[in-house]
């Protein structure tokens, strides 16, 4: 399979500087499952730019 980064990256919302898999999803998400974490594009972007990736995080930010 292909990786599509150039058009994943126009729907990224990653605001971490460092970032090696901004736009490799299949990378990010991997990373962030084995941390019990979420990717940033789970979050609305004033979450996101807290950095906390974590189910509770998602759980309060979509309110469920």
């Amino acid at each position: 399979m292909e990786c599509k980064k150039d058009r994943n990256l126009t729907n990224c919302n990653c605001s971490y500087p460092g970032c090696d898999n901004k736009g490799i999803c299949c990378d990010c998400l991997i990373y962030h499952l084995a941390s019990r974490q979420l990717p940033a594009c789970c979050f609305p972007d004033d979450v996101e730019r807290t950095y906390d990736r974590s189910f509770k995080a998602f759980a309060k930010a979509w309110k469920l």
